[in-house]
């Protein structure tokens, strides 16, 4: 889990220290909100503190942690009040009515709010305050997170990044973030995984010749899955066939989990793909169709009830679960329900585009559209691709990229040889697959043209790659190896190539100056993706309006981000985007020590959004220019409130021609003598101060709580 210290050094919280309030943090912390995508380690942290404390060796103060994951709670129909609950899941908890006393110290640990299909409706619940009450499992769970119910109680709520915003901010005191593996701790991984060293060397080798694949194993399971696919490859197979895509490697582990699955149970010794029994491919295109439905409903675990939906009956899939236990798992719930999901939701997500591809092979159908009889008959591999490349762009957070990145891959003529013990064969010749790729890439470049999202069309490049169509990458890299760019009037698919390039390297760059780039204003928007790569962003005077700070507000919450200077003077982004922008600066990643805003067409109303900002616990943000905007002397006095805040570290603060007055001296001079206030630095000329403003200000500089040394 990530922080950071006052001094902006990066530190990890350790998972026992989640509650204990860092430095500058002077209100306790009653609810923590942690993030992280699919498969980076919240449960495996839920599990390691829950066990330090069983075990005694951290949080002896707490007396009782129930551990109560969201997949349990969505089986709840019933009535329970909170005691009801309580004693449901831990019926052998004698003294729990010793929780409502204030003294005892508690602990709930709800794990995978994204798996969570409750309502969790806080506007409209009614509001309970009484633990011994009968009402919904969803009003016990907006009281409990409120503070209404048990307000003495600790609450850890962990989520992917996408399902966070179900709880309101005003709720959270705390948010941290799993980050997974930096390049070193890949390293430590593989090394850790595979016992012959020489092996382990040879696999981080490889994983490196790949930067997608490289990229990936900041997952933990992706480097397992890796591991495993790579240490059996290696010994056996000849370089060519050693995966260097991300369809491939996924290919290559669906077959080896099958093969070790039929050694294990002695069922055969073949380990060709293409002998696959029959039993075994019509697992799998079960467990496939199962991966398909549930993804298109955003459901990561699954019930009874979803699996009778797809045609599966509770014992093939617990069969399955025990066959294929690094594919799809059976766990038993708090109170023994039955729970289903795949190991990771990549592999969910693989399975998916594996039925998706063999429904358009074996039955003709396109499963993104009905396919009447007639449609059939002439239905293309390219067809069905359009409608996923569409249906994917829609997404607004992207839960479709990796799907259409395997979908596309597994079109590949090369892949379907790969897994044609599983996949309809069609007969069809190398030249008809080449036409069907052509088409693909030519519209995936032409929606590369059209598409706005800047972090889409970044996908759509991945999905190139995983097609070995990277011609428009290839050319951009020639140019800029031969020095030739500079002189280049680029076009929107191409400054998209070059954002593509620079974030596969694994070079920091120093700088990345958007100007020196001749291109439009749609190129500008397309090349933003970049800055989460470099260490100063000089974006000054490049069209940028509030529509870009989206895309940037992604970019300041990218994990270890080298990111930590950022200009946007002299562009149009007024207050919606400094609304926008702030999302990015208040997240627990965001490593930016300087803000430049000057003349971007602020007023008052962004400096109250950005004193909240100041005030997030452990802010980086040590220097902010607002220079050239009318904010006013209204415009300061809000700023003052997040300057004074203990959680403030701003030291350099430019109000140069902010169209002040002596009328903001007082608020400025309350700021300069708070104990809490860090500024050493401010500027404030060209602005009409006149003398009694500046003998307000004198009251503030000469407190003995000033640290202010330059004033200009």
């Amino acid at each position: 889990m990530a922080s950071k210290k006052q001094t902006t050094q990066e530190t990890p919280i350790k998972c026992n220290d989640i509650f204990k309030p860092l430095p500058g943090q002077d209100k306790p912390i009653r609810t923590v909100l942690t993030k992280g995508i699919a498969g980076i380690g919240k449960t495996v942290s839920v599990q390691k503190f829950l066990l330090d404390w069983a075990e005694g060796k951290a949080n002896q103060d707490v007396h009782f942690m129930f551990p109560l994951p969201f997949r349990d709670l969505n089986l709840k129909k019933d009535q329970y009040s909170l005691m009801q609950l309580l004693s449901h899941y831990f019926s052998e908890l004698k003294e729990i009515d010793s929780i409502e006393d204030g003294e005892t110290k508690t602990v709930f640990i709800f794990d995978g709010l994204d798996e969570c299909r409750l309502p969790l409706d806080f506007k409209n619940n009614e509001k309970c305050c009484d633990v011994t009450k009968p009402t919904s499992v969803d009003v016990l769970l907006t009281n409990l997170i409120e503070g209404n119910l048990l307000p003495s109680a600790l609450l850890w709520i962990t989520t992917r990044p996408a399902a966070a915003n179900q709880i309101p901010p005003v709720c959270v005191d705390q948010v941290t973030e799993v980050r997974g593996f930096n390049d070193p701790q890949k390293e430590e991984y593989f090394r850790k995984k595979i016992p012959d060293q020489n092996l382990a060397n040879e696999i981080i080798k490889h994983m490196k010749t790949s930067r997608s694949l490289h990229i990936m194993c900041h997952m933990p399971v992706f480097c397992w899955i890796s591991a495993t696919v790579l240490e059996m490859m290696l010994k056996e197979a000849e370089n060519d066939e050693v995966p260097k895509t991300l369809t491939q490697m996924y290919s290559h582990f669906i077959l080896i989990q099958i093969i070790v699955k039929n050694r294990k149970y002695n069922t055969s010794t073949e380990t060709n793909p293409k002998d696959l029994s029959q039993s075994d491919k019509e697992m799998i295109l079960k467990l496939a169709k199962l991966a398909f439905q549930q993804l298109q409903k955003g459901n990561l675990i699954f019930y009874e009830e979803d699996l009778r939906e797809c045609g599966l009956d509770v014992t093939e899939a617990s069969e399955y679960s025990a066959l294929c236990t690094e594919i799809f798992k059976e766990e038993s719930g708090l109170y023994q329900e039955k729970v289903y999901s795949f190991v990771h939701l990549s592999i969910q997500e693989f399975l998916a585009a594996l039925h998706v591809l063999e429904s358009c092979l074996d039955k003709k159908e396109n499963v993104f559209s009905p396919t009447s009889d007639e449609e059939k008959e002439s239905i293309q591999l390219s067809d069905l691709h359009r409608r996923a490349v569409d249906q994917a762009l829609k997404s607004e957070n992207g839960h479709l990229d990796l799907f259409l990145r395997f979908l596309l891959g597994l079109s590949l003529e090369s892949n379907q040889h790969l897994l044609r013990g599983l996949l309809t064969q069609t007969g069809s010749t190398t030249q008809n697959n080449k036409e069907t790729v052509e088409r693909t890439v030519r519209y995936l470049s032409d929606k590369i043209e059209e598409e706005s999202s800047p972090e889409r069309i970044i996908n759509l490049f991945h999905c190139l790659n995983e097609l070995g169509a990277n011609s428009l990458v290839e050319d951009m890299q020639t140019s800029l190896r031969s020095g030739t760019l500079s002189g280049t009037r680029l076009k929107p698919d191409q400054c998209s190539a070059l954002a593509y390039l620079f974030l596969m390297s694994e070079e920091v760059l120093e700088e990345f100056d958007l100007k020196t780039y001749n291109t439009s204003e749609e190129g500008y928007q397309r090349l933003l993706p970049v800055v989460k790569t470099c260490k100063r962003a000089l974006l000054d005077g490049c069209h940028l309006t509030y529509k870009s700070c989206e895309t940037l507000a992604s970019a300041l919450q990218t994990p270890n981000s080298p990111l930590r200077e950022l200009d946007l003077s002299n562009n149009d982004l007024e207050d919606r985007g400094v609304e926008l922008l702030c999302v990015g600066l208040t997240s627990p990643l965001c490593n930016i020590q300087t803000l430049v805003l000057a003349s971007c067409k602020l007023t008052y109303e962004s400096c109250e959004t950005l004193a909240s900002a100041l005030q997030t616990p452990n802010s980086p943000l040590r220097e902010l220019d607002l220079s050239y905007n009318d904010l006013g002397d209204r415009g300061v006095k809000l700023l003052c409130v997040g300057l004074t805040s203990p959680l403030c570290n701003i030291q350099t603060l430019v109000l140069g021609q902010c169209g002040l007055t002596e009328g903001c001296c007082s608020y400025l001079a309350s700021v300069l003598s708070s104990p809490n206030s860090q500024l050493k630095q401010l500027e404030l000329r060209d602005n009409d101060l006149q003398d009694s403003g500046v003998t307000l200000l004198s009251a503030g500089l000469e407190d003995p709580d000033c640290k202010l040394h330059t004033l200009g």
